[in-house]
């Protein structure tokens, strides 16, 4: 209890430190001269300064939803910034590490990345470093981040949002659960379903699919549920997986409940109908926005979040019954 109060305050924390970033931009017009004169960035609700390029490089696999929150964040920041962002996205390591020499080489002015499998572009991200050019990471690497000299970090500590998650299972009186992880080998999965069976009081079983065929993903957990009727609770670590979990438990003709990680407006309604039981909020919306903010300010002000050495929390927040339907309001436009 005394962790998730202190990760609790981390989170305010960290929502604040954006509330602050928002709140520098809400200038009146009538105000933008003086704030320009003294040397205030921005007025009128946007920035004064030079026209920046920042490349956002993540590993989004193609019609994953959770990524458009990310990038709708981003470009919130972007149109505020004067930034001229290029998103580019790719689920395999190593082309994202040609994406990163690609930026370096359009001598961009910043680099958002994220990092799934950190090892695949240290190399890439050392180049771009040599170059002069910051970079932040985001939504994935919170363990890489400072060894391979980024900037700042926005995200949430994924062990941390699993041993919660295994926490709350415990509550719910849950003996056996599948954590589908879609990608394997990506660390920010790997670390929330490591953190679920730290927790967990009962069994915790991996259930590795290919993310990128959800036909096959519904096949193979109904296969797994069909094998093990034992199987209470199928743990998903994305939006898109666990609406398909609730079809593949349907398939199946068991009794296994769907909880997850990650949300967007289908999800959210189907916590409203009882569909899935909970989720886990790490409000990608939020990372976008702040990835994009953050170099901003280092390029503008010298800024630079978490002093350098410590990662700017945006989750893990519980999304339930109780507090789902506070949240539709914000999954309709997109933020949440």
């Amino acid at each position: 209890m005394n962790r998730m109060r202190s990760r609790k305050t981390t989170v305010i924390a960290a929502a604040c430190t954006a509330g602050v970033l928002l709140a520098a931009g809400c200038s009146s017009s009538a105000g933008g001269k003086k704030a320009e004169e003294e040397g205030n960035p921005v007025s009128a609700g946007k920035a004064n300064t030079p026209r920046m390029k920042i490349a956002m490089i993540t590993h989004a696999p193609p019609g994953d939803t959770f990524w458009d929150l990310i990038r709708k964040g981003a470009k919130a920041a972007a149109a505020k910034d004067n930034v001229e962002l290029v998103y580019s996205s790719d689920p395999n390591a190593a082309t994202q590490a040609n994406l990163i020499q690609n930026a370096v080489d359009q001598k961009v002015d910043g680099i958002a990345i994220t990092l799934a499998k950190p090892d695949a572009m240290k190399d890439a991200i050392a180049k771009a470093r040599k170059a002069g050019i910051p970079v932040v990471g985001f939504n994935a690497g919170l363990d890489a981040w400072k060894q391979q000299d980024l900037l700042s970090y926005f995200g949430q500590d994924e062990k941390v949002a699993g041993q919660a998650f295994g926490e709350r299972l415990n509550k719910l009186g849950a003996k056996h659960n599948i954590c589908v992880i879609q990608d394997q080998g990506h660390v920010a999965l790997e670390a929330r379903c490591a953190g679920v069976k730290k927790t967990f009081k009962g069994t915790t079983e991996n259930l590795y699919v290919n993310g990128t065929d959800m036909p096959s993903v519904k096949a193979t957990i109904a296969a797994k549920l069909k094998q093990n009727s034992k199987i209470d609770y199928v743990v998903t670590l994305g939006a898109p997986i666990a609406l398909t979990a609730v079809q593949s438990v349907a398939d199946a003709g068991g009794k296994a409940k769907v909880a997850t990680f990650d949300l967007n407006k289908d999800l959210v309604r189907a916590v409203q109908d009882g569909a899935v039981e909970f989720a886990v909020d790490q409000q990608p919306y939020l990372q976008g926005y702040l990835a994009v903010d953050g170099l901003w300010l280092n390029k503008s002000n010298g800024n630079f979040s978490g002093g350098g050495a410590a990662p700017v929390l945006t989750g893990p927040a519980f999304v339930d019954k109780d507090n789902v339907d506070a949240i539709a309001k914000f999954a309709s436009k997109g933020t949440r």
